[in-house]
């Protein structure tokens, strides 16, 4: 649940009294002496303490700070402000502040922020950065101050945040749930304590540490040690560079020290590095400790990490911090466009234009347009009619949800079919975060089908859940499709476009009819209306009974035969195919 609430009192839970989480309350402290470090980015389980946190930071700010949570569903107008409709039509232009504004001098709290579109973290990153929000709409420009510590919470079960966007973050943490029995048993003491109200509130020394801290002078040769400390690592990004000075002088005057050193630079290095270095799509970001520690007595030596060979240093360094077409290694992508698809969607998504309204009346109003329209009909007295009003035209990313059906049975080729089923999701998976799209697998074996990986984003979660796949048994073809095609249509309840790909022979096994209950299962799916593609799987050199062609013409699909199956020609064959 959203809110906007200010705490000071008893209502949160003390900051200092969580258990097991001295990274994350370092890196929110760090945040909140300077905001313009860019946020932090708790990345853990769920029941991790994320939000305790939020709430105990939000507590420890002057002046009872707000608290302000925003919630996944929100509108870009609810978030960044809107133009006042009522002010509007009798000619006045008038700023509605949003979100954004009630969060000035306080936390401004995302949980779920993989799970936010785009546009809208791309917002709240300026705004954390710069501490000013910029607002454009129809044509009137207006800013105000949005001076907050932004923090932004996700489960990477979930999905992962695009690379430019969990670049853009300026500390990241990865927050656990204590394994410690020990340490478990004092957490929950503490909360029933304190729910008792008979716990003592320890915050009131770090309220005024907190108020007292300042950013600390940053020496040359500090800067100079950062810069090389990135490079050593592989970080790609500038921001590296600038977030490992802004959090080692924040660390220094929290602290109370004058002057940053370069061990206040070694020391929030964990912080601001794992999250921006290069790495391969299937890598969760990560900077193991063996690497860092190489990496700063790398950074110890002047001239360390240099190995530009004596090129011209790039005029533009900053040109690339926003890019949309790269991979997770930075480099342009060599699949498909990635531009995410957009479909017109009253109500929801980033405004584009304006139109006029449907049969069912207005969904919302343009305003600067409906004014423009009235006073284009009559420009001496305008009057507003029912004929001036246009509606905002929205475009909303559309995401794809490929839904892989695959044999599992004991049938001649089950190995290959599941290797190449699995090896593919994984593949697909590697740049799903580009196009917010998800990958499922349905597997049928023996006398059912399950959901092997419910639709994803994360290859963490895919990786784990597909390692030990079980195979064997007969061949339940009208189960696999069924299963396969309740999952797509709950991905069209998302709001996504499904597509099912079959794998198989077109074989069915277990009892007299189960051909006949495939036939109708496929049936289904084209009185359905989901798109499906049919890969052929029956093994070369065999008599060719043309089960797979015929079940996808019953499912009005496409039918590709599958000559070689080996995870790569099946992720090229399902890439053209999307």
């Amino acid at each position: 649940m959203s809110g906007i609430d200010a705490f000071g009192g008893k209502d949160a839970f003390p900051f200092s009294a969580v258990v097991g989480q001295s990274e994350a309350q370092l890196a929110l402290l760090l945040a909140a002496v300077d905001p313009s470090i860019g946020g932090v980015l708790l990345r853990g389980e769920k029941g991790s303490a994320k939000s305790t946190l939020a709430r105990g930071l939000a507590a420890l700010l002057p002046g009872g700070a707000a608290f302000v949570e925003l919630p996944v569903g929100a509108t870009e107008d609810r978030v960044l402000g809107s133009l006042d409709l009522g002010a509007a039509l009798a000619g006045e232009e008038r700023f509605r502040p949003g979100l954004l504004a009630s969060a000035h001098g306080g936390v401004l709290y995302v949980d779920e922020v993989n799970l936010l579109p785009d546009h809208l973290v791309d917002a709240l990153l300026d705004a954390a950065a710069s501490g000013v929000n910029r607002v454009e709409r129809d044509g009137v420009s207006h800013e105000h101050p949005a001076r907050f510590v932004l923090l932004g919470s996700m489960n990477p079960e979930e999905g992962e945040l695009r690379p430019q966007l969990l670049d853009r973050f300026g500390l990241s943490v990865e927050v656990r749930t204590p394994r410690d029995p020990a340490m478990r048993a004092e957490a929950v003491r503490r909360r029933l304590s304190h729910d008792a109200g008979d716990s003592p509130n320890e915050d009131e020394s770090l309220r005024w540490q907190l108020a007292a801290a300042r950013s600390a002078a940053l020496p040359d040769e500090v800067v100079e040690f950062a810069a090389r400390l990135a490079v050593s690592v592989g970080a790609e990004s500038l921001r590296a560079d600038l977030v490992l000075c802004r959090a080692a002088a924040a660390l220094a005057g929290w602290e109370g020290r004058d002057a940053t050193t370069t061990d206040d630079v070694a020391r929030v290095a964990p912080l601001a590095l794992p999250h921006r270095r290069r790495r391969r799509p299937f890598d969760p970001p990560s900077l193991p400790p063996e690497e860092l520690a190489s990496a700063l007595s790398d950074a110890a030596s002047p001239g360390s990490g240099d190995d530009s060979g004596g090129e011209e240093p790039d005029p533009t360094p900053w040109k690339d911090l926003a890019g949309d077409s790269l991979d997770a290694r930075g480099q342009p992508s060599p699949h498909a466009d990635v531009r995410p698809r957009r479909d017109v969607v009253a109500g929801r998504g980033r405004v584009v234009g304006d139109e006029a309204p449907g049969p069912d009346g207005p969904q919302g109003v343009a305003v600067l347009p409906t004014v423009r329209s009235a006073l284009l009909r009559d420009p001496a007295a305008p009057t507003v009619t029912s004929d001036d009003v246009r509606q905002p035209r929205r475009a909303t990313p559309r995401p794809r949800t490929v839904i892989v059906c695959v044999d599992a049975s004991g049938s001649m080729g089950t190995e290959a079919r599941v290797s190449a089923a699995t090896g593919a999701v994984l593949g697909l998976l590697s740049d799903a975060y580009l196009r917010r799209d998800e990958v499922a697998l349905v597997a049928f074996r023996g006398s059912e089908a399950v959901e092997a990986l419910p639709p994803t984003r994360s290859v963490e979660l895919a990786r784990a859940r597909l390692a030990d796949l079980p195979t064997g048994g007969h061949t339940p073809l009208a189960e696999g499709i069924t299963t396969a095609l309740a999952t797509a249509q709950r991905a069209v309840t998302r709001g996504a476009v499904p597509l099912l790909v079959l794998l198989t022979d077109g074989r069915a096994t277990g009892s007299p009819d189960a051909l006949d209950q495939a036939r109708d299962a496929a049936r289904a799916v084209a009185t359905a209306g989901v798109e499906a593609l049919v890969l052929d799987a029956e093994e070369p050199g065999r008599t060719s009974l043309g089960l797979a062609p015929e079940l996808a013409t019953l499912m009005s699909a496409t039918c590709l035969p599958v000559t070689t199956l080996t995870p790569e020609t099946l992720e090229s064959t399902l890439r053209q195919a999307l």
